[in-house]
């Protein structure tokens, strides 16, 4: 028990324990008292329970739940990482791993690989998406969750194992020995020009090399396809390492402008970043793609965008985390990823929506209102505000997915409908010229599945129900419900020709994810994407253009009116 008692005394005591190193005053003094005194208490009552309670105490299992308790008053992004996921914290930093190079899921009553990654193990053994695990490790699959099998995939370079697969179609196993090699899941997942002379880039995370990657992704567009505009997208991306957006910043704009800053608790700290070199193209008109999951290292990059008015930013209004974190070395092995500061964009805005120092009675936490956000200037002196996310210059809104379709991919009629689809079908046409139209052929492949699903109006339909019989009203009213039913419940083959279009694009998007991966998914999706679109009428339209980036009439300020 001692050192595993030892690691969470070491985890907190490497907190700050004052805002101002070296001053000692009353008040500190009662707080390092307060701290011993709870510390003492802790060590106490764990005692007291490993030796007096009834049944055995686990007690890694307990004081990790000690550990979880604490940090998770915190933040959601203050966490112990002890040693044995450490594999997944450097995965966050670096982007690599080593396995297989393949995303798996329960499909049914098996547990299947779902998606596999260009160049990767599993790819070059030829497994497909649909391929089921029947044993793995000489273990039957069939009795292992998907962490646990997983688990299996994942280990140490170079190393072998052994899988038993079946073919979800003829139903043929196939037995095979795979080599794990190191993964890098791609931080551009696309790169390419949409129209004449408009550049595409679209990465995934702020990784490792991300910054090199996306110059020389770049640099490729320029002078190879001689681009004359960009478009940078951000959708989707949670964000990573800031030194590399930074970086990625300093492409586009001048010499020593200020990028971010972070303020700590702690003042030592603190820090600025600045551009540090010349840019590569400080003229190119770019238009920056976000939507509610564009976070972190991602509202960096839009924010700095926005505030030097080096950009134009379309879509939805970003996630909002302006808290920047660092990893702290503990005893045996673990980590603590702290959060030690938050960052603040040239205009002087944080975007950090939560403010989780101050929580609800019942511990809960609600996003700033915007009528509590405080105006800030762009360089050109647009109005922009703090506290909640990038909002974009022009704004957009994903139409929500509609019952049927949702139910649709979530119980796999989709995902196996495309299995089949690609195993009946010998050649397929290449993302770009490829076009779905055998939908009425999906029509009754999902009737043959017996799918069913609820709309939400059925739902509360029926929770009213039982309301109005606890409540004794049902009998009296059991004639309105039925009519009401009646009225407002769905019908198949109704909702198949309503949601057509919407259905045929969730199909075509994944057959060309399981037949040319990620890339194959993209420019697929592309077809349909209306921010896409967006961003290229701005980019075509310049004075259209510079007018987003200039300051509305009454967001001028006297003395700029006045030098007119």
């Amino acid at each position: 028990m001692n050192k595993k008692f030892l690691s969470i005394i070491a985890l907190i005591c490497i907190l700050p324990i004052s805002s101002h190193a070296g001053s000692v005053n009353d008040s500190t003094d009662n707080r390092l008292e307060e701290i011993s005194r709870n510390l003492d208490l802790f060590n106490l009552l764990f005692k007291e329970l490993d030796s007096y309670y009834v049944d055995t105490i686990d007690s890694k299992k307990v004081l990790r739940t000690g550990i979880d308790a604490m940090v998770s008053k915190l933040d959601p992004y203050t966490i112990y990482i002890p040693e044995e996921e450490e594999e997944d914290f450097n995965f966050m930093i670096t982007g690599e791993y080593a396995g297989v190079g393949a995303s798996i899921g329960k499909v049914g009553d098996y547990i299947c690989f779902t998606e596999i990654y260009e160049g990767s193990p599993a790819y070059k053994n030829g497994i497909k998406a649909g391929d089921r695990i029947i044993e793995i490790a000489g273990k039957n699959a069939s009795k292992m969750s998907v962490s646990d099998i997983s688990e299996h995939l994942r280990g140490e370079k170079s190393t072998n194992f052994k899988i038993v697969l079946q073919n979800p179609i003829t139903g043929k196993q196939r037995k095979l020995t795979i080599t794990r090699e190191k993964i890098t899941l791609p931080t551009i997942e696309y790169c390419d020009t949409l129209e004449k002379g408009i550049g595409y880039i679209r990465f995934s995370s702020f990784t490792e090399k991300s910054a090199e990657l996306f110059k020389n992704a770049f640099l490729d567009l320029k002078e190879n396809k001689k681009i004359e505009s960009l478009i940078i997208d951000l959708r989707n991306n949670p964000g990573g390492l800031l030194d590399q957006v930074t970086e990625i910043v300093n492409y586009f704009i001048e010499n020593q402008s200020v990028i971010v800053y972070t303020k700590s608790k702690v003042k030592a700290l603190d820090e600025t970043y600045k551009a540090t070199k010349n840019p590569i193209d400080n003229k190119i008109p770019i238009v920056v793609l976000v939507n509610n999951n564009s976070a972190s290292a991602s509202e960096v990059f839009s924010g700095a965008m926005q505030d030097l008015d080096r950009a134009v930013i379309v879509g939805e209004r970003t996630y909002g985390k302006g808290l920047v974190q660092t990893s702290r070395p503990l005893p045996f092995g673990g980590n603590l990823k702290v959060t030690i500061s938050k960052y603040y964009i040239p205009s002087g805005r944080c975007v950090q929506a939560i403010n989780y120092a101050e929580r609800n009675e019942d511990g809960s936490v609600k996003r700033i209102p915007d009528s509590l956000t405080t105006e800030f200037k762009t360089k050109n002196g647009r109005i922009v505000r703090d506290g909640g996310g990038i909002l974009p210059d022009v704004k957009m809104e994903r139409k929500e997915l509609s019952t049927i379709s949702y139910y649709l991919y979530k119980e796999n009629i989709i995902f196996n409908y495309a299995v089949n689809y690609i195993a009946t079908h010998s050649k397929i046409d290449n993302p770009k010229e490829f076009q779905y139209t055998e939908y009425e052929q999906f029509k009754e492949y999902a009737k043959k599945q017996k799918f069913s699903y609820k709309l939400k109006m059925e739902e509360y339909i029926s929770a009213l129900k039982d309301i109005a019989k606890d409540e004794g009203y049902l009998e009296h009213s059991q004639n309105e419900f039925d009519a009401l039913e009646k009225k407002l419940s769905h019908n198949l083959d109704q909702d198949l020709n309503l949601f057509e279009k919407e259905i045929r694009k969730l199909i075509s998007l994944e057959i060309m994810k399981q037949l040319y991966n990620q890339k194959g998914y993209i420019t697929e999706s592309l077809k349909y994407d209306k921010m896409k679109e967006e961003a290229i009428k701005i980019l075509k339209d310049k004075e259209r253009y510079n007018s987003i980036l200039q300051p509305k009439a009454e967001e001028k300020t006297d003395s700029q009116k006045n030098s007119k």
